[in-house]
């Protein structure tokens, strides 16, 4: 197999990777933790934000964006890689 072969192969196995992250990020985070994982990665809009931004939006604390976003992510790590304990 070629380099070119192993290249469209990880592109191939990489948005499989992402469409299962959409998949999951949608069935398993609810209301604000699913605003905010979308705002701070730009996964609506293509515009990563800081957690500064997001509070303001939110009209909420940046601290407690940051503790939403951390419980988000763990969920989504949980979900994706089984039981794993972070």
């Amino acid at each position: 197999m070629s380099s070119d072969d192993d290249s469209v192969i990880e592109i191939v196995e990489n948005r499989i990777q992402i469409g299962k992250l959409y998949v999951e990020i949608n069935r398993v985070l609810k209301g604000r933790e699913k605003a905010i994982i979308k705002m701070r990665y730009g996964l609506g809009d293509g515009k990563p934000r800081n957690q500064r931004e997001i509070a303001q939006i939110l009209g909420i604390s940046r601290s407690y964006v940051s503790r939403i976003e951390k419980r988000a992510l763990k969920k989504l790590f949980r979900q994706l890689n089984g039981s794993c304990k972070i």
